[in-house]
């Protein structure tokens, strides 16, 4: 039976997740926007309890929970929706070399129209905290002028995990909005936007076990409030930030799965944790000139629990996943959103690993459903294959 190590890519659905959205798939199709018939008064009711899961999952309230086609929608609306704020033609914005494509992208698509883009770098390979940010340069770039700093709290490919309310008080201290990629994070480790210091915050359901094309945006409605322009016009859902027809049955599934993972989050933890470890020991003890990408795996608040990136000298990474995936073992070599491009990480490449190690990297992502039988045969199936390409 294959086996699916490739959880930063995406997650297999709930069970009970199914089970909440099938309602809402077949018999209660109503409108959730048209609210002078039972129909869509069910609906909406359905979308609201969904939006007090979310929230009650992140540490927000229900009214700053925006439903969105997934975490890169939501990004963008952050980091778009900052930027063209009425009367805002320029300011500054500071990022990392390390973060998502979904931060990236639009940065780089306002840094042509004009703003001024800072990108910082991150504690090289050699470090035991490789990846994180360093405090001391955010404070350095964050001057006159910086209205939004943002951060991926928890690396989607070497699973580093960052000091954000360390961040977040560097970037209100000079008057910027912070804004939390947490689509890695969510269902993962605690994620609370007050403990955060979060104005805005993304995530994505399928990557807790949730439906694909659903997730969400957290805009802050209390003390600093976070303000927006929208992208998508039309309805005047969403208060207006995100017009489009709700996804019912997406956002159902996804509430269901904030809060499964939610009262879950301590044991899963725990299990993933030991079962990476168990993974690796068991790489290290099958295959010569194996090494870690990314932070150390003795302190869990480093890294997440069920992330494990390592490189193999004198493999070909590409030519390794080809060779695995014949044997039905299901694993990456980073972003499934950069797959299309296939060159080097730039998050292997952020913390200072040149083309060669980049290409010679595999990346394993664990969850709620990876078993100790499993890791034992991916340990096999990947010592086999290193041994064959090195014959």
């Amino acid at each position: 039976m294959a086996i699916y190590l490739d959880n930063h890519a995406t997650t297999r659905l709930d069970p009970r997740v199914l089970e909440a959205m099938l309602p809402w798939l077949s018999d209660r199709y109503g409108n959730a926007g048209s609210l002078t018939h039972a129909f869509g008064r069910e609906a909406r009711e359905a979308v609201e309890v969904a939006r007090a899961q979310v929230a009650a999952a992140i540490g927000a309230e229900p009214r700053e929970i925006l439903f969105t086609s997934g975490a890169t929608e939501s990004t963008n609306l952050a980091i778009l929706g900052s930027a063209g704020r009425p009367g805002r033609d320029t300011g500054r914005l500071v990022s990392w070399e390390s973060e998502h494509s979904a931060v990236l992208d639009p940065l780089e698509h306002l840094a042509g129209r004009g703003f001024e883009v800072a990108m910082l770098g991150v504690e090289d390979a050699a470090s035991a905290s490789a990846g994180r940010i360093r405090p001391d340069e955010l404070a350095e770039a964050c001057g006159a002028g910086t209205f939004l700093v943002s951060l991926l709290l928890a690396n989607n490919e070497i699973g580093t995990i960052q000091p954000a309310a360390e961040a977040a008080g560097l970037a209100h201290a000079c008057g910027a909005v912070l804004h939390i990629d947490a689509a890695q994070a969510v269902g993962k480790i605690p994620v609370d936007v007050d403990a955060l210091g979060a104005d805005l915050l993304s995530l994505s359901a399928h990557k807790f076990h949730g439906p694909k094309g659903v997730g969400a945006l957290f805009v802050r409605r209390r003390q600093r409030v976070a303000r927006l322009s929208p992208r998508v016009f039309g309805g005047g859902q969403e208060r207006g930030l995100r017009s489009g027809t709700l996804d019912v049955p997406g956002i159902v599934g996804l509430g269901a799965a904030a809060e499964i993972a939610a009262a879950s989050l301590e044991a899963e933890a725990a299990s993933m944790r030991q079962l990476r470890d168990r993974l690796w020991e068991g790489l290290i003890s099958r295959i010569s000139d194996v090494h870690l990408n990314g932070p150390a795996l003795a302190d869990p608040g480093q890294r997440l629990p069920g992330n494990l990136n390592v490189r193999i000298g004198g493999v070909d990474g590409q030519t390794l996943l080809a060779t695995l995936g014949e044997g039905e073992l299901a694993v990456s070599s980073g972003s499934a959103c950069s797959s299309a491009t296939p060159r080097p990480s730039h998050v292997l490449r952020a913390i200072g690993l040149d083309d060669d190690q980049a290409r010679a990297s595999l990346r394993f992502g664990l969850s709620r459903f990876t078993t100790a039988d499993e890791i034992d045969r991916a340990v096999g199936l990947i010592a086999d294959a290193v041994g064959r390409l090195r014959a």
